[in-house]
């Protein structure tokens, strides 16, 4: 597997998306645990995962905690595996996601993950979503404070803008050090984004990755999704799904981008680590980039 730096450290070039293996339509246990065996046994040292994820109201943090228990069962090291958290978001039960990034909140749910993870601190904290009832700054100035305390060695954020990137980066400096917004072959909105990532030197986790080319787990099993595309027909080419070369377009498109696709079955996440050694020439990438749905 490849690397590429988040949060100062090497990391896989492809991480694992744990959200499928705890909202609606979730595998069972055994399943979801073996989901992320076969992702570390593919190479793959970023799990992405928040406290929001799960399915009833009243199983919080069930994700981190999946996570945790996988992390514990595994039989070889874990100690490179970089977990990635995020706070500010919540799940009523309905099938609805809210916002709350307060500052009281945001402290009270970094220290929650610390515990449902089992570690000293949390390796990447991410803010899930801005709050428009919270000024931006007292909501980054929350990570500043955990990143002071030690309760987070590095801060994220998940769904911003540029102004908003640019304003976190002036309260956190070298604390932020990553941006996860959605970015797929269909939802290319977050260009802006990403070229600022690049400059800045922020990693650009993109989420639901593979937008136009598989459903995503939010979708649920009646989900749109594409056929016929330069995609599927350079998969063809190659004798690769259209899944991989989605994500090796992805990392084409900037050595800072380290996408994070979700997987509820381990065949899916072995597929996606094989982009890592996917490379796409000129000719391809070209075709791939003039693709709209």
């Amino acid at each position: 597997m490849r690397h590429r730096t988040l949060a100062g450290r090497p990391v896989s070039a492809v991480g694992l998306g744990a959200m499928p293996l705890s909202i609606e339509h979730r595998p069972d246990e055994a399943r979801a645990l073996a989901t992320v065996h076969a992702a570390l046994d593919a190479g793959v040292t970023l799990i992405d995962t928040a406290d929001s994820y799960h399915w009833h109201a009243d199983e919080r943090g069930h994700n981190e905690l999946l996570v945790a228990r996988a992390l514990a069962r595994y039989s070889g090291d874990t100690s490179h595996v970089l977990v990635a958290t995020k706070g500010g978001r919540g799940r009523p039960g309905d099938g609805s996601w809210t916002v709350t990034g307060t500052p009281e909140h945001l402290k009270r749910a970094a220290e929650a993950s610390v515990k449902r993870l089992g570690v000293s601190a949390l390796g990447l904290y991410q803010l899930h979503k801005p709050d428009p009832e919270v000024p931006w700054a007292e909501s980054v100035g929350t990570l500043r404070e955990l990143l002071d305390a030690g309760t987070i060695r590095a801060a994220g954020l998940s769904n911003v803008t540029t102004g908003q990137i640019r304003e976190a980066r002036a309260i956190l400096g070298a604390g932020l050090v990553s941006v996860q917004n959605r970015y797929s072959p269909a939802v290319r909105d977050s260009e802006p984004e990403l070229r600022l990532c690049a400059e800045l030197g922020l990693a650009f986790l993109p989420w639901s990755p593979l937008g136009g080319i598989s459903r995503s787990a939010l979708d649920g099993p009646s989900g749109p999704s594409s056929a016929g595309t330069p995609f599927h027909r350079v998969a063809a080419e190659r004798g690769v799904s259209p899944q991989r070369v989605a994500l090796a377009w992805l990392l084409a498109r900037s050595p800072v981008v380290v996408p994070v696709p979700g997987a509820s079955r381990p065949a899916s996440i072995r597929d996606s680590a094989g982009a890592a050694e996917l490379e796409l020439s000129e000719e391809e990438l070209t075709r791939l980039a003039q693709w709209a749905p």
